[in-house]
């Protein structure tokens, strides 16, 4: 089936079969937040991005099996069902080093600029945005077999008081990654950078 990237709060899952690696969005709670789990297809080990809200659905989603959650940014409607995640499946927690101490699940591991996160034997790399929150982290998979994807939290739908705007990071941070990297938001539908870029208006 085709990965068209788009879920609503309450409906199924989609799932982006990748060479190495399986991304599956579900979109989660009241704002419709998207959670994202990675499964390696060699190991099977499974990493989650953003344990948003909706906890039963997110432990239904991992099946009982979570080596890791990563929270992209402190904002709690991306971290609201964390605590029932890790009581139900003892994930080691991460996030970005700026960001932990405002999270209220303790953090295991403190991100930093090009850390890296396994899954299995597939690789994301940590990148630092400051997007809409200080210690905001996008991960990058750069896929050995395709173009580039990138999970941005909301890095790219606005910038706080201390953060980057969209702009900034795509002609900065972002700048050498090509058009082709896919994008996976904290919320909404999937993009392309070349389509985020286009939406600069020049």
């Amino acid at each position: 089936m085709t990965y068209h990237g788009i879920v609503h709060a309450g409906g199924p899952p989609a799932v982006h079969e990748l060479a190495q690696l399986i991304v599956t969005k579900i979109a989660v709670g009241r704002t419709g937040a998207n959670s994202y789990l990675l499964r390696d297809r060699l190991t099977g080990e499974q990493v989650l991005i953003d344990a948003a809200a909706d906890a039963p659905a997110l432990i239904q989603l991992v099946n009982g099996e979570l080596a890791a959650v990563v929270t992209t940014h402190r904002h709690r409607d991306h971290w609201g069902a964390l605590a029932e995640l890790v009581a139900a499946t003892g994930a080691v927690t991460m996030a970005g080093a700026y960001d932990a101490g405002a999270i209220a699940v303790p953090t295991t591991v403190a991100l930093r600029d090009g850390d890296e996160i396994r899954v299995g034997r597939s690789k994301l790399t940590a990148r630092h945005l400051a997007g809409d929150a200080p210690g905001a982290m996008a991960l990058l998979y750069d896929d050995p077999k395709g173009h580039p994807h990138l999970f941005t939290g909301d890095c790219l739908t606005g910038a706080g008081p201390h953060g980057l705007s969209p702009a900034e990071l795509l002609t900065g941070a972002l700048a050498a990654l090509p058009d082709e990297t896919w994008v996976y938001p904290a919320r909404g539908n999937d993009s392309t950078l070349g389509a985020e870029r286009a939406g600069l208006g020049g």
